[in-house]
């Protein structure tokens, strides 16, 4: 398998260049989506590299737009009233396996996570112009698992979109989150 830097910067930054880089990422009408797989010990030099490929993406016309899933969990957390200062509280007194269980109820039903980064797709968004890149995938672990997540996504998202996942792949479509969980063979997207 190539390195991660030459599947971002030549196989999927030569896909989002395209006029129309949907049919090239996703066989599937509702899910514009593909999964840009890395080792999670690289995750500040995909950030920096994914930085610099979003400046020639935008110099090439197109519009690119960072959703990060640590911040979406953040904002979840905040809404019902569960700050850092309560989630350490909770923890102290329920134990880290409940805290973590409650993290993901609040993820799942009370403010779900698909519907945070669905709101921050922009409103006028075109799927010939506009690219999202989901990002910080990691934050999630172990609390929600991204497959869950692309699923939920399905038909809300009408733009090429990445998410960037931090983990190992296994065989020619499962992963295991951030190289630890079991691996996860039910991924639809592309795979770079």
């Amino acid at each position: 398998m190539k390195h991660w830097k030459d599947r971002l910067t030549e196989d999927l930054e030569g896909v989002l260049k395209l006029p129309d880089p949907w049919p090239a990422i996703s066989a599937y009408h509702d899910m514009p989506y593909a999964i840009f797989q890395y080792p999670p010990q690289d995750e500040f030099g995909v950030r920096k590299e994914t930085a610099l490929m979003r400046t020639r993406l935008e110099q090439s016309g197109k519009r690119v737009t960072i959703i990060s899933l640590a911040e979406c969990m953040y904002a979840a957390l905040e809404a019902v009233g569960l700050g850092a200062e309560k989630l350490a509280e909770a923890e102290k007194s329920v134990g880290l396996e409940t805290t973590i269980e409650t993290i993901h109820q609040v993820l799942s039903e009370y403010q779900p996570l698909e519907d945070l980064v669905a709101a921050r797709i922009p409103d006028d968004a075109e799927k010939s112009r506009d690219i999202v890149f989901i990002v910080r995938a990691g934050a999630l672990f172990p609390i929600y698992r991204t497959s869950s997540l692309l699923e939920q996504l399905k038909g809300k998202v009408n733009v090429p979109a990445v998410l960037f996942y931090p983990g190992e792949l296994d065989g020619a479509a499962g992963l295991r989150f951030m190289g630890v969980l079991d691996a996860e063979h039910n991924y639809r997207p592309k795979i770079f």
